[in-house]
């Protein structure tokens, strides 16, 4: 019994050796081994340029007539033509429609005639009156009599007066029967066709005559742009209008209104561009993108917008050294214009950013541009220099 206990003690004691030393070799090995270096970063680079950008304001607008007519009756009558067919481009003083004219040139010639009348009642009054003067002085008529005359006459003047006014009303009672175009426009919708009665002043209107140039645009921006705004509104603030699926640019204008007070529901100012519209791009009730240019800046360092990150300390950008080694570097950005950023501080011309592929990157990580890629510095500003 006591060999068996010394035997099994013995092997107690190999075992945990055996195994220190089975440590022991592998921990040398493990120290030996070198850790395998990681691979490179793919990213896409461009060089930052410098060049000058619009200072630009951008809003959704919407399109109003310059000017809206609502054409109505102003007589009483039956619809006798109508000159133009809806959607017609007019004239001002083209004739529209013609209002049968007969019962108001027979109100004419009644007005007319009743003048003719009371002119010669009012020659033979006078005459009367100048032959009484001569006899009154004669005692041959009394001087009632003569004043009687007189007041006649008199009545006779102010009853001529009122004719010639109800002569001329006839008229343009008359004139009414033929409705002419007020402005240059476009024809809507025609509420009336031959035959039909009309009234004065009655809806529906008979057609809405839109002004399609000049046309408007009216729009809002923030407050906060409005300093910017009245800084420049007396240069002529240039606004374009462009038109969605329109690939043949931007209508261009004029800011003409900026209205008097804030809305303060919304913090907005409203504000109304002005355009030529020479080529009808622009129509009423369309929503449009509008694009204020405010002045330029030039010599301004450029990168496209998607190399600028965000993190916790704000603003970076990921450049790229000469050893193929990213390095992240804090920027402070401006404005942003068709995909370009504006880097006011942090950033030199000619130096390599990152554009894609920033996820994966850290400072002093390798990269590897891809293939076609890279954008030279004096490439790329000389790219900028033929735009």
């Amino acid at each position: 019994m006591r060999r068996h206990d010394r035997l099994v003690g013995w092997s107690s004691l190999r075992v945990p050796a055996a195994a220190v030393l089975v440590f022991s070799v592998a921990a040398c090995s493990a120290g030996k081994e070198k850790p395998r270096p990681k691979p490179p970063v793919p990213v896409t680079v461009t060089a930052a340029v410098r060049k000058t950008v619009p200072v630009q304001i951008h809003a959704i607008g919407n399109v109003e007539s310059s000017t809206t007519v609502a054409v109505k009756a102003q007589v009483n009558g039956q619809t006798a033509r109508v000159h133009f067919r809806e959607g017609d481009d007019v004239r001002k003083g083209a004739l529209l429609f013609t209002v049968d004219p007969a019962p108001f040139e027979a109100a004419l010639k009644q007005a007319e005639a009743t003048l003719a009348k009371d002119l010669a009642q009012a020659r033979y009054t006078r005459e009367q009156v100048r032959r009484y003067g001569t006899l009154v002085k004669d005692g041959i008529v009394t001087q009632d009599q003569y004043d009687q005359l007189s007041a006649n006459a008199e009545a006779l003047d102010a009853a001529i007066a009122a004719d010639r006014a109800a002569v001329d009303n006839a008229r343009i009672q008359l004139g009414y029967c033929y409705i002419r175009s007020p402005i240059d426009g476009r024809t809507g919708n025609l509420a009336v066709q031959v035959g039909n009665l009309v009234k004065a002043n009655d809806v529906p209107v008979l057609v809405t005559i839109n002004q399609l140039s000049p046309i408007f645009a009216t729009f809002t921006v923030p407050e906060r742009d409005m300093v910017e705004i009245r800084k420049y509104l007396g240069t002529g603030i240039r606004v374009d209008a462009f038109v969605a699926g329109d690939k043949s640019g931007g209508e261009a204008g004029t800011i003409s209104f900026l209205d008097n007070t804030v809305d303060t529901a919304t913090g907005t100012i409203k504000l109304k561009g002005t355009f030529a519209n020479a080529t009808r791009r622009l129509w009423p009730g369309q929503f449009v993108t509008v694009v204020l240019t405010l002045t330029t800046r030039p010599d301004a360092v450029i990168v496209p917008t998607r190399a600028v990150q965000t993190g916790q300390q704000g603003q970076y950008v990921f450049t790229v050294k000469e050893d193929q080694t990213a390095e992240i570097r804090p920027v402070t950005a401006g404005i942003a214009v068709d995909g370009e950023t504006v880097i006011d501080k942090g950033l030199n011309p000619g130096e390599t950013v990152v554009t894609d592929g920033q996820v994966r990157l850290y400072p002093g990580a390798k990269v590897e541009v891809k293939k076609g890629a890279a954008a030279a510095p004096q490439a790329a500003e000389a790219n900028q220099g033929k735009k």
